[in-house]
């Protein structure tokens, strides 16, 4: 009689497992999918940065995103030219600021979340600082 009552408990165990598991693999992807997001979004947000201090420092647009896509690297897609933008074009005022907005969309790599997400970095700094 024992015997019997285990055996009948293996099949709910199953069946339990296999309610339980597409949630847990939701959770789980949607972990992963968020910790890239986040990673993505820090990198842009320090490559910004970057980008805006050598902008402020140099005065120069074509070395600031020459440091924007080399802090850049780590990206799935590397960064285009038309995804920095630099304002203003020249930094020659002191009381002015050298802004650098990066636009980049992450895709997610199950699809379960939607196509990607856009995200933004940006970064500031005073010209001539």
């Amino acid at each position: 009689m024992a015997r019997a009552r285990l055996q009948s408990e293996r099949g709910a165990a199953a069946v339990e497992f296999a309610l339980v598991l597409p949630l847990l693999l939701l959770l789980v992807f949607g972990i992963v999918e968020f910790g890239r997001a986040f990673q993505v979004q820090a990198t842009l947000a320090q490559a910004a940065r970057e980008g805006a201090r050598v902008m402020a420092v140099q005065n120069n647009a074509t070395a600031a995103r020459a440091a924007v896509q080399a802090a850049t690297t780590s990206l799935t897609t590397p960064l285009a030219a038309s995804q920095i933008v630099i304002t203003p074009t020249s930094c020659t005022t002191a009381a002015g600021n050298a802004t650098v907005t990066l636009r980049y969309r992450q895709v997610f790599m199950t699809g379960w979340f939607g196509a990607g997400v856009d995200l933004t970095g940006r970064g500031v700094m005073r010209c001539n600082g």
